[in-house]
């Protein structure tokens, strides 16, 4: 039994897991600035080391411990917003009164719940999503913010992703329709309500498609960057600010 200790921005966290989970990892926990990732073959760890050394990779033998529970232990569930109880699949806890229980899924794809520009689209999808909207979810990951629009009342959600696996994963996790492709497939003004958790520049590059996409009055939120990169083509009615990331309500 061995670990290694994989130096990570937030930003990167839900793709290493994801990396991590494929190689083969007993549990994951986390680590100031880092992940700890846990493998019983010791004889996959010169690969492991080669395969992550992006990540500058501390190689660290270990006592026989129930790392499944360990990897449990370091997803408790948490608190979002006004209105969400974000909790992984395997925990059974109730939401506390007037919550949303919101599953959440470690290493499968993108949107864990734990990285700020989730958790701030989260907050911007429960001042904006009305009973009988459609939302359209570009850049959906896990689908986590779809789920949470399907939660709050929208009518009608679509997600969509250029990330295959990310969109095989999405069907597999929650009830909401996932195709693969581009805001540039959506039928021109159907969605009332936009979401883009993706970066900065890929933003600016499709805002024409998400005006298009979008009926006149239609709200767009934009997150996936840090506070001094907001793209400029998307002037605000609201902005929201969390660890150095922002969200956008235009």
């Amino acid at each position: 039994m061995f670990s290694l200790l994989l130096t990570c921005t937030p930003a990167q966290e839900d793709e290493l897991v994801a990396e991590l989970q494929e190689a083969g990892t007993t549990g994951i926990t986390e680590e100031p600035g880092a992940l700890r990732a846990f493998f019983a073959d010791e004889a996959a760890a010169p690969a492991l080391l080669d395969c992550f050394a992006a990540f500058q990779p501390q190689l660290r033998r270990e006592e026989d411990t129930d790392w499944e529970q360990a990897t449990r232990d370091a997803w408790p569930p948490m608190l979002v917003g006004g209105r969400f109880f974000l909790a992984p699949s395997w925990n059974t806890d109730p939401p506390p009164e007037g919550r949303i229980r919101l599953e959440i899924h470690p290493g499968m794809a993108c949107g864990t719940g734990w990285h700020p520009c989730t958790q701030l689209c989260l907050e911007a999808l429960e001042r904006t999503v009305r009973p009988g909207m459609t939302v359209l979810d570009v850049g959906s990951g896990s689908g986590i913010l779809s789920d949470a629009a399907r939660l709050l009342g929208a009518a009608r959600v679509i997600g969509c992703d250029v990330d295959l696996d990310a969109v095989r994963i999405a069907r597999e996790l929650v009830d909401v329709p996932m195709f693969a492709g581009s805001v540039a497939a959506i039928r021109t003004g159907v969605a009332d309500l936009i979401v883009a958790n993706i970066s900065s520049g890929v933003a600016e590059l499709l805002g024409l498609e998400f005006a298009r996409a979008g009926r006149p009055d239609a709200t767009l939120i934009l997150s996936g960057f840090i506070e001094d990169d907001l793209p400029e083509a998307f002037p605000p009615r609201e902005l929201l600010r969390r660890d150095g990331w922002a969200c956008l309500i235009c």
